[in-house]
């Protein structure tokens, strides 16, 4: 798929408003000075293709010595995305990975049967002040996919395809979208991206996938002359070309997207199946704490604590 296609600068859209066939407003969480908004999974809406859960972390403001903790805790059934505006995390998981991600890099973690991990900010950001603000999301797995053994891959800024056109431009953090391809391996077939859009800017969403959403993380956009503030994700109908233009104070998005999965999925605290035995299997191994004999171990450098399963 080209850039742009047929989209010329100033064209009215063709789209109606009836094409958002979704718009969530997320539920917000303050986590003791630490707001957390939740797009997905919605009431009336559990996924956007495989994107079955969708977190906007922040924007904090920390002080010196403060910091994140997210002591170790287990996934099954899915992978994690973890992307950030500002900060950082330190992660480390049961595969042996040790990473500190830094904004415009991608943390791609697939849990498979079974995976544990920890994320807090860095010994260095907390000499100083320091914020954190970015956007966790998880994919569900194909279910030939639930049982693989878990793995983790890190990509640099630096590494992810950037694509550049009037007053636009689009980071691919996932899959693939205009004619390019991000280097995560991926299982099904979806794309991600973080977009930025000047004043008046016009994004064309890709074409070629079944699901298709966008999230407003910053400023406004226009749909067929309506406006969408920060905070609110659509989902379109599928097949409908669509065009969203930015507000007068430009724009910073997530859009997200695929095929949709063979079926609904199970989800429970962290957990997301394809069935309840298999969440019903998980919880009674991360209770029983036989690290490193069974689906879970925690991390090599984070073995002192854990996040115990919920009552």
């Amino acid at each position: 798929m080209s850039w742009n296609p047929a989209i010329e600068p100033g064209c009215p859209d063709a789209v109606g408003v009836d094409a958002i066939e979704t718009l969530i407003v997320p539920r917000a969480r303050d986590l003791g000075g630490f707001e957390v908004r939740r797009a997905l999974p919605a009431p009336n809406r559990q996924m956007v293709g495989p994107f079955i859960f969708f977190d906007q972390a922040g924007p904090a403001e920390l002080l010196t010595g403060q910091g994140i903790d997210v002591r170790p805790h287990p996934h099954i059934g899915l992978g994690t995305v973890t992307y950030l505006y500002r900060g950082d995390f330190h992660h480390r998981d049961s595969t042996g990975a040790d990473q500190i991600i830094h904004p415009g890099a991608l943390n791609w973690m697939v849990a498979g049967r079974g995976v544990t991990h920890s994320e807090r900010t860095s010994a260095e950001s907390r000499r100083g002040p320091n914020s954190l603000f970015g956007i966790q999301t998880w994919l569900a797995l194909p279910e030939s996919q639930e049982d693989m053994a878990p793995t983790f891959e890190h990509h640099g800024k630096e590494t992810l395809p950037v694509i550049e056109d009037r007053g636009l431009s689009v980071r691919l953090i996932l899959g693939n979208a205009y004619g390019r391809k991000a280097p995560a391996t991926m299982l099904s077939e979806a794309f991600y991206a973080d977009v930025t859009l000047d004043a008046g800017s016009r994004l064309p969403m890709p074409d070629d996938h079944e699901d298709r959403g966008i999230y407003i993380v910053d400023g406004s956009i226009s749909i067929a002359g309506q406006e969408y503030a920060a905070s609110q994700m659509m989902v379109f109908r599928p097949g409908d070309r669509i065009t969203v233009a930015a507000g007068d104070r430009g724009a910073r998005l997530m859009i997200l997207g695929g095929a949709t999965l063979s079926g609904p999925r199970y989800i429970w605290w962290n957990f997301v199946a394809s069935s309840k035995d298999r969440i019903e299997a998980a919880k009674a191994e991360w209770r029983a704490q036989n690290w490193g004999k069974g689906r879970f171990d925690l991390p090599i450098d984070d073995r002192d604590e854990h996040i115990p399963l919920p009552d």
